[in-house]
């Protein structure tokens, strides 16, 4: 007899997908980095994006200027140079110059997981120490979350500052904000405020140089422009009262009756020409 012949999918191909990727995943232990959806799955030039996760992926410390970039990569300067701007310009990356306690000025980068994340760059992870002994169906424990600021409250906030951040969106429509963000954001506006800046000259220093895309939630950018408070105005100098010119009162002519300024009662210059020329006669 011939053998049985079956149009059944086997067991292990029931419910694989007809095209598109397939995963293979392997369970990590070590050696790996959680990278968030939102960058790995960003929009634009690939090599950001691989510049973004190599950048996560080396420990604090590792240098990361271009001409460290550039030995790893074999794209030139003018691709890595265009990457790091525009994970600058996206709030991942942030440049700062900071003074050491010898007096010497250093340029220090920070790199967020998220773009709107604290203003402290993470904690280097250690090696995870794995259980002695563990059943098979044990489940692993689950970090305990970091204790968080409360909420910030919009009814707290400066009504000033709220009205700035309400400016933005009718310059920008892109510049659409959350009530929280609206409520986080107002504190560093209020500052500015302090500083002596208007609220027009805030909502042109905000909303002048935005990229052409935002790929990114606008709060991000905006508190990355709003981290450095400016100097305050320098107060005006008063004027002094001996600098003010001095108005004489009006007098009424003695002789013509004519309204004419001078410091006390008397003629006026055409009455006082006259009375000279008859003196004269």
């Amino acid at each position: 007899m011939a053998d049985p012949q079956s149009n059944a999918l086997l067991r292990a191909d029931a419910g694989t997908p007809t095209s598109g990727v397939i995963h293979v995943r392997t369970r990590l232990t070590a050696d790996f980095t959680v990278i968030s959806n939102a960058l790995a799955q960003r929009r634009g030039s690939a090599v950001t994006i691989g510049v973004a996760v190599y950048i996560l992926s080396l420990p604090t410390g590792t240098p990361v200027s271009i001409a460290a970039l550039c030995a790893h990569f074999t794209e030139g300067e003018i691709l890595i140079s265009r990457a790091l701007r525009e994970l600058e310009a996206a709030g991942y990356l942030e440049r700062r110059r900071e003074r050491l306690p010898t007096g010497q000025i250093r340029t220090r980068t920070y790199f967020y997981d998220v773009p709107d994340g604290p203003p402290e760059p993470p904690a280097p992870r250690g090696p995870r120490k794995r259980p002695a002994t563990a059943p098979a169906t044990a489940v692993p424990e689950m970090p305990q979350p970091a204790a968080t600021e409360p909420t910030p409250s919009l009814a707290d906030a400066d009504p000033q500052a709220i009205a700035v951040l309400t400016a933005l969106q009718r310059v920008d429509p892109r510049l659409v904000l959350s009530v929280q963000e609206a409520a986080r954001l107002a504190p560093a506006v209020s500052r500015w405020l302090a500083a002596g800046l208007g609220r027009v000259r805030i909502v042109k220093l905000l909303t002048e140089g935005l990229p052409d895309h935002l790929l990114t939630r606008p709060a991000g950018i905006l508190a990355y422009r709003l981290r450095e408070t400016p100097l305050p105005l320098p107060p005006p100098s008063p004027t002094r009262r001996d600098e003010r010119p001095t108005v004489l009162p009006f007098q009424t002519c003695d002789g013509c009756d004519k309204a004419f300024r001078a410091p006390e009662p008397g003629q006026c210059r055409s009455c006082r020409s006259g009375s000279r020329l008859h003196a004269a006669c």
